[in-house]
């Protein structure tokens, strides 16, 4: 961040809120493995106020959302009653602080997804747990069409297929040879069932991706990949094994018990949960996060954004393969299911 960017920003600011305002900080965040987030400590009318800006970093994957387009999918996920940090506003205008960026409200809590579940008391896990099932039903309350979201194009026929030929497509580009997550990937087409419905999708709903705050949840983040599609997956997403952590036994994101979150998901939602389905979609949550980690190691070995992070993210990809090829191996999906085809 440029010295003289917090002048610019505090015009910027006071033209969005109508009100003075005058940043006295600006501070890089920890975390956002994609893009940047930076803390900004400002006075709005005499009163101190904390929001978090959020900007591209100097490489991005192609999953990603422009931040333009991710300020209007939270602005959605605010109207709709979504626990998300307030939307203030988006500036296009790449001299004000070196890039397009959208400003949002600080919410308190952390978000480090291993702190989350090693932080969170026994008697909290039940209540996170109805309450981020609670909230992933409100985002699939949002349907298409969405005049402000129009980016996101028209909702493929179906989802799981669109997935699978976008992942392949990604391992193409990256001109990578993984045998094991093309099984994975041809496992998938033959498993998950077509949609029964199309909703707006987070799409990287997980542990990690939210904040808590004494075991209360303060804001669901990082709205980058979100699309329509079929909202089974945002729920096997949730509950695969690579989010859970040190608690691996919660399937529910390391936090709670998989049916107490299909219970208050059901009762919050009013649809019905298909398991076999939401544990296939697991299969597939490994194999795009393996994909994604891959992406990742390649922006560091590319030299575009030489960092040890992406370089040893893109490590985890080996260890992701192997799970995969293990939950779709005959005598593991039969502790659950018949092992059919289900297309």
């Amino acid at each position: 961040m440029q010295a003289d960017a917090g002048a610019r920003l505090s015009q910027w600011m006071e033209g969005v809120l109508a009100c003075p305002a005058r940043v006295i900080a600006i501070t890089p965040l920890k975390g956002g493995g994609i893009q940047e987030n930076w803390s900004v400590e400002a006075e709005v009318s005499g009163a101190a106020r904390a929001y978090v800006l959020r900007k591209d970093a100097r490489a991005t994957i192609d999953a990603s959302h422009s931040r333009r387009n991710e300020f209007a999918l939270v602005q959605a996920a605010f109207h709709a009653g979504v626990t998300v940090p307030e939307p203030i506003g988006f500036c296009e205008d790449a001299s004000v602080v070196g890039g397009p960026f959208a400003l949002l409200a600080k919410v308190d809590g952390i978000g480090l997804g291993p702190k989350v579940v090693k932080d969170l008391k026994d008697q909290e896990g039940p209540e996170l747990t109805a309450r981020l099932a609670g909230e992933l039903a409100r985002i699939h309350t949002i349907r298409p069409p969405v005049q402000s979201l129009a980016f996101l194009g028209k909702p493929p026929a179906d989802f799981a297929l669109a997935e699978v030929a976008l992942m392949r497509d990604w391992l193409d580009r990256l001109k990578l040879s993984r045998p094991g997550l093309e099984w994975a990937l041809r496992w998938s087409e033959l498993h998950i069932p077509k949609p029964a419905e199309t909703t707006l999708i987070h799409r990287d709903f997980r542990t990690g991706n939210y904040m808590v705050e004494e075991g209360r949840l303060t804001a669901i983040l990082d709205w980058e990949f979100a699309c329509w599609g079929d909202p089974l997956f945002d729920i096997g997403w949730f509950m695969a094994e690579c989010w859970r952590f040190s608690r691996p036994d919660l399937e529910a994101g390391g936090v709670g018990e998989r049916a107490a979150f299909y219970e208050a998901y059901e009762q919050a939602s009013g649809r019905r949960i298909d398991d076999a389905a939401v544990r296939a979609y697991e299969v597939l949550a490994h194999c795009r996060w393996a994909v994604i980690a891959l992406q990742q190691g390649e922006r560091h070995s590319s030299g575009r954004e030489p960092l040890l992070d992406h370089a040893l993210t893109g490590k985890i990809a080996e260890e992701l393969e192997l799970m995969a090829l293990r939950m779709t191996s005959p005598d593991h999906w039969r502790l659950h299911h018949d092992g059919g085809f289900r297309r």
